[in-house]
């Protein structure tokens, strides 16, 4: 998978001997998981611990870690059950995508320098097979965006909107977590894509950067707003597509006033995620018969032979200046890890979560 390295110019494959001087010991901070939460995580679910950098195998290389992400998906994988990739095992480091910077290489796609995205986990240094890495260039976007928009919530929207949700011009969208990571992207594509975009999200402050920065035609605070009264008066016609990354009520309320042929693509459920309860399911999915609607889960992970082409256009759209970005960075490193975890739980986050683990 070379997409990027298309996408961004970072050269073609290089074939060459590093003969780096040995390298001294490097310090490794990591989050690993000690049991697992019931509920909201807690720092007594993980240990921070220093160990010693691992050095590369071959085909291996060791990456600085300089940012991480921070996705609601990470709090499904802390939970132990059949899921769509395995949950992190207890011991083991916290799993997560991040950014860094080569340090040494026994691979020779990479060289000390070259700036990768992949799997790294929450760790200050990751030893990780180079098959799975990707060069990004910090000269077209900075490294956070990396995890961002030309990242797995970009790639997620994207798909998400136009394969799964099957979007038509001119059609009426409403996406829940309206500014966070993916619903930022997925209504900005269905206003490009010339359609009718109402946002869900928490609180006044977002609302307004939803219509006022982002272009929506109108977002609805949940916290404040009567939700299914005002999805019936920004969408007199019903709702075509329901892009859905919160369930329970939101969802519920959505359902209600679907219009004929609704798509309704399900991308994650973050109001369910701590329950210590049985996940609350739809009461209002006879709405899916009543208007032929389908709603469907998709994972962006089935769509990877083809991130070039979401890359592409969404890196054209970033130059057009249609498609805007927001990360919230939280500078603290491995040790801020379940409290910043915890804003995307809270609503405290405001865009793109991205904790930043050390200077580069």
């Amino acid at each position: 998978m070379q997409w990027f390295r298309k996408l961004f110019g970072a050269g073609q494959r290089r074939t060459f001997t590093t003969q780096e001087p040995a390298m001294s010991v490097l310090d490794n901070r990591q989050a690993r998981l000690a049991s697992r939460p019931v509920g909201m995580v807690t720092p007594e679910n993980f240990t921070i611990e220093t160990r010693p950098a691992e050095s590369p195998g071959e085909g291996e290389v060791l990456v600085k870690v300089l940012y991480i992400s921070l996705d609601p998906a990470m709090r499904g994988w802390l939970n132990e059950g059949k899921s769509y990739v395995p949950p992190v095992g207890i011991g083991e480091v916290m799993r997560s995508g991040g950014v860094g910077v080569v340090v040494e290489s026994k691979d020779p796609a990479f060289r000390p320098g070259d700036h990768v995205v992949g799997i790294t986990g929450v760790q200050q240094y990751a030893r990780l097979p180079a098959k799975g890495l990707h060069k990004v260039d910090p000269s077209f976007a900075p490294l956070p965006t990396y995890l961002g928009v030309l990242g797995m919530p970009g790639m997620t929207a994207y798909f998400g909107l136009l394969e799964v949700g099957a979007l038509k011009d001119g059609e009426t969208v409403v996406v829940s977590g309206a500014t966070g990571a993916v619903g930022a992207v997925v209504g900005q594509i269905a206003k490009i894509k010339g359609c009718k975009v109402i946002g869900i999200a928490g609180g006044a402050e977002k609302c307004a950067y939803a219509v006022g920065e982002l272009g929506f035609d109108a977002c609805i605070d949940y916290k404040a707003d009567d939700v299914r009264k005002a999805l019936r008066q920004h969408c007199p016609d019903g709702i075509d597509v329901y892009f859905d990354n919160v369930g329970g009520e939101i969802l519920d309320a959505a359902l209600a006033n679907l219009a004929r042929g609704a798509r309704v693509p399900i991308c994650g459920a973050i109001s369910q995620y701590n329950n210590t309860t049985p996940v609350k399911g739809p009461s209002n999915y006879m709405s899916l018969l009543v208007n032929r609607a389908r709603m469907e889960g998709f994972v962006v992970f089935d769509f990877a032979a083809r991130y070039g082409e979401a890359a592409r256009a969404m890196g054209a759209w970033i130059a057009e200046g249609k498609l805007k970005h927001r990360e919230d960075i939280v500078d603290g490193g491995v040790d801020a890890f379940v409290p910043t975890l915890n804003k995307l739980f809270t609503g405290e986050n405001f865009g793109k979560l991205v904790l930043k683990i050390q200077d580069a």
